[in-house]
C-alpha cells in the first residue's frame, strides 16, 4: 500500500484511476476515514469485506460528489429526502432510500434500499468528483478498520487497522484529524416519515426543522440492515464499561470538569461535546495501546452529539473486549 500525505490533484487523479482499475483507496471524510472501492465494482467491493472481515450481508453506504447523482441510485425519492439532501449535503447524513438497478446486491447486503451520502471533506469530494469524470457513479465506502473495531479518525490509526490487509496497489490518502470524529447520522427514508437508525451530528432536531416531519428513533424493528447498527460494535481489546467510577488502574474518559478517579488513567479531557466527539475514538485506542484492561467513560448529557456518543459508547460496552 502507499500512503499519500497533503494529496496534491495529481494524487486524487491518481487515486481515481486506482479506483477504476478494481483497487482500494483510504480516503478521509469529516466523520472516520473510509474504505473506499468502485461501488458498481463486485470484485472490488468484495476486497472490502474481506479487508474488514466484514459480514457479506451488511450492507457498504455510496458516496457521491452531489445530489445531482442520487437519482442514479434510488428508484423514488420522498420529497422529505430532497429536502434532508438539500439542506445537509455535503454533511454527515446518510440517507438510505429504495434502490434503483445500478445498486446491486454486493452493495446493497441482498435489501432493496442502498444506503447514499455526500461527505463534506475537501479530499473526498475531489476523490468522488475525479472518480465520476472517470466514468464511475459512486465509491462503496465503510469506515477503514476492522469490523466491528473503533473506527479509525487518523491516518495512524488506519495503518494499525488495514496496513496488513491492504495490496500494494492499494493507496491511502492523508486528510489529518477526521473533524467531527463520529459516523454521519443515518435516516431511513423509505417510509412516510424519516427514522432516525443512526445518531450522529445531524440532529433529531435538525431534521424535525428541515422536513417539518416527526421523526422516529428505531434501530431494531424496522428490518433495515445499515451501518453501526449491531449491538456491539466500535469496540476496543479493553472491556468498556459506561457512567462507573474508575479504579486504579482502568482508563477514563469524561469531559474535563470531572475529576479524574485516584490512580485512573486519563484517556481524554474533552472541554465540550465536540472534542468528546472528536476523540472519543483516539482514547479508546489509546487505551489498547497502553495494554488497559477497562476503560471506564462518564457519558455525557444532553441531546445531539451528546446523544451519539452515548450511542458509540454503549455500544463499545457491549463489545466482548480483550478477544479479537
Amino acid at each position: 500500500m502507499e500512503i499519500i500525505n497533503n494529496p496534491t490533484q495529481v494524487d486524487i487523479v491518481k487515486a481515481a484511476k486506482a479506483l477504476i482499475d478494481g483497487q482500494l483507496v483510504v480516503f478521509p471524510t469529516e466523520t472516520v476515514y473510509g474504505l473506499g472501492a468502485d461501488a458498481t465494482n463486485k470484485k472490488a467491493v468484495s476486497r472490502i469485506y474481506s479487508v474488514k472481515s466484514r459480514p457479506e450481508n451488511h450492507p457498504l453506504i455510496v458516496h457521491i460528489s452531489s445530489i445531482n447523482q442520487l437519482d442514479k441510485w434510488v428508484a423514488n425519492i420522498p420529497d422529505y429526502a430532497i429536502k434532508l439532501a438539500t439542506e445537509f449535503w455535503p454533511g454527515p447524513i446518510t440517507l438510505i432510500l429504495k434502490r434503483s438497478e445500478l445498486a446491486k446486491d454486493f452493495i446493497t447486503g441482498g435489501q432493496d434500499n442502498v444506503g447514499l451520502r455526500v461527505p463534506d471533506h475537501s479530499i473526498a469530494l475531489a476523490l468522488i468528483t475525479e472518480f465520476e469524470k472517470l466514468g464511475g457513479f459512486g465509491i462503496g465506502a465503510p469506515s477503514a478498520n476492522r469490523f466491528g473495531a473503533v473506527s479509525p479518525t487518523t491516518i495512524e490509526a488506519v495503518e494499525l487497522e488495514l496496513g496488513g490487509y491492504l495490496q500494494a496497489e492499494d493507496l491511502i490518502l492523508d486528510g489529518g484529524l477526521s473533524e467531527i470524529g463520529v459516523e454521519s447520522t443515518i435516516i431511513n427514508c423509505t417510509k412516510e416519515y424519516p427514522v432516525v437508525l443512526r445518531p450522529g451530528a445531524i440532529t433529531t432536531k435538525m431534521i424535525e426543522y428541515t422536513t417539518g416531519l416527526k421523526v422516529q428513533f428505531n434501530q431494531e424493528k424496522i428490518g433495515i440492515r445499515a451501518s453501526g447498527l449491531m449491538e456491539s460494535h466500535y469496540s476496543p481489546k479493553a472491556k468498556v464499561v459506561i457512567d462507573a467510577i474508575a479504579e486504579p488502574g482502568d482508563g477514563f474518559i469524561a469531559l474535563a470538569n470531572i475529576p479524574t478517579p485516584a490512580g485512573a488513567i486519563r484517556l481524554a479531557s474533552p472541554e465540550n461535546i465536540e472534542e468528546y466527539a472528536r476523540v472519543l475514538y483516539e482514547a479508546l485506542r489509546a487505551g489498547d495501546q497502553k495494554g488497559l484492561k477497562k476503560i471506564k467513560i462518564i457519558q455525557p448529557e444532553g441531546d445531539g452529539l451528546a446523544l451519539a456518543i452515548r450511542d458509540r459508547s454503549g455500544k463499545a460496552a457491549s463489545g466482548k473486549g480483550s478477544v479479537r
